[in-house]
């Protein structure tokens, strides 16, 4: 157990953080699914950006590393385009 200080309040904020990170996670892998379940073009060109966007955010804060970031992007184009094929 941490004696000083700061290394009592590193812990606590720590843990807000974590919780942070994994509700931003979570939400980010739900819409990435219900965008793969998805085969309506018109609604998938919709979300698109939308998962984008989401997916570039969470890299820039350094939830999801950015190459996985750009793994995952370009894996939801083929699927848009997938689906329009």
């Amino acid at each position: 157990m941490a004696h000083h200080k700061s290394a009592l309040k590193r812990i606590r904020s720590n843990e807000t953080k974590r919780m942070h990170n994994k509700y931003y996670h979570k939400t980010m892998r739900s819409a990435l699914r219900k965008f793969r379940a998805s085969t309506n073009v018109k609604e998938l060109e919709v979300e698109l950006p939308k998962l984008a966007s989401m997916i570039d955010r969470l890299a820039k804060i350094n939830v999801i590393h950015k190459n996985k970031a750009a793994n995952l992007k370009s894996s939801v184009n083929r699927h848009l385009s997938a689906a329009k094929a």
